[in-house]
């Protein structure tokens, strides 16, 4: 590995804090009531994770683009396609772990800002492209109500981000609608 025999493709499965006093540290972790200054807890460095969930290296390099969703639109219980353009930048075969994450803007319940609602491994050549297919359904859309008691899906707008790991930037949005 560490001269360039094997090209790992493996992810972090935890979020790495830059110290012991940031534990608990979760990528899924509910707004707080300043969401804009989530990463300026500390006074003498920043309260974001050194790496992130899902986080991990390659000898390969690796661009996201195209995001897009097959409606603007949706009915709760419908499906929803998300697709995006993967492509291995580098010289080298890799693979890449694509990740999908969510999160719902309003509704009856506070609902964290990322959840990991879809993944991929894919193996591509050197300057290879593919397109990565998602599928967000009823079961990635709904969330368990304690008050409640049963899976809801409400309508909302909901933010999708595609990328590496929990702190994808490429970015869009749907709707689900009665």
């Amino acid at each position: 590995m560490l001269l360039g025999d094997a090209n790992p493709g493996g992810k972090l499965p935890f979020t790495w804090p830059r110290n012991a006093g940031q534990v608990p540290l979760f990528y899924a972790h509910n707004r707080t009531q300043q969401p804009e200054k989530q990463g300026e807890r500390y006074w003498e460095e920043e309260s974001t994770p050194i790496y992130p969930f899902g986080y991990g290296l390659s000898y390969s390099n690796f661009r996201y683009s195209n995001l897009r969703v097959g409606h603007n639109e949706i009915k709760p219980g419908e499906s929803i396609e998300v697709s995006v353009d993967l492509e291995n930048t580098s010289d080298r075969v890799g693979d890449e772990v694509a990740q999908l994450y969510i999160h719902q803007q309003s509704g009856s319940a506070s609902r964290p800002v990322r959840e990991l609602k879809g993944f991929e491994r894919v193996a591509l050549g050197a300057h290879e492209k593919k397109t990565v297919h998602f599928s967000l359904g009823k079961e990635e859309l709904s969330y368990w109500s304690a008050s409640k008691h049963d899976w809801v899906n409400e309508r909302a707008l909901f933010d999708v981000w595609v990328g590496g790991d929990s702190d994808a930037s490429l970015h869009t949005q749907f709707t689900v609608n009665r």
